[in-house]
């Protein structure tokens, strides 16, 4: 959900200047993406956006090659995600020594709905879920994800 928000960002502003976040908030929901303020503050701070007297513009030198190399998350929880155990709301992560914080990190980036949040310690990673249903369709995900 959250790329396909960054692409439509990013068709957006090669379109046309958009001189303000709530601008940019309008057009998206235009577009089927219903996002909070922190959210879209969120996108702009990820896309590296920049703002100048005509609005909101992509970075220069940046292509979406370049931002889609880096590993994602089914890639890095294949690589060190070990087990995941739910209890209620709650998921604990096992994953390998070190590994924790950059999957906590990968998690919250992935902006899933389930995910209320994450904290990592060293190799262990607690996930946040609003209630038990939505731990248990994570809980899916992620073991699909390790194999």
């Amino acid at each position: 959900m959250k790329q396909q928000r960054h692409t439509v960002i990013r068709e957006l502003l090669t379109r046309t200047a958009v001189p303000s976040q709530d601008e940019l908030r309008r057009k998206l929901a235009g577009r089927g993406f219903h996002v909070t303020q922190a959210t879209l503050s969120r996108d702009i701070h990820e896309l590296k956006l920049s703002k100048g007297p005509d609005g909101y513009s992509l970075p220069a030198g940046i292509d979406a090659e370049e931002e889609s190399s880096l590993p994602g998350i089914r890639e890095v929880l294949e690589s060190f995600g070990l087990e995941v155990r739910q209890a209620k709301n709650l998921l604990v992560l096992v994953t390998t020594t070190g590994s924790a914080q950059p999957i906590a990190a990968g998690i919250d980036y992935e902006d899933w709905p389930e995910v209320v949040g994450t904290i990592a310690g060293d190799d262990t990673v607690l996930i946040i879920c609003p209630d038990e249903e939505q731990g248990t369709t994570l809980k899916v995900r992620i073991e699909g994800y390790i194999g």
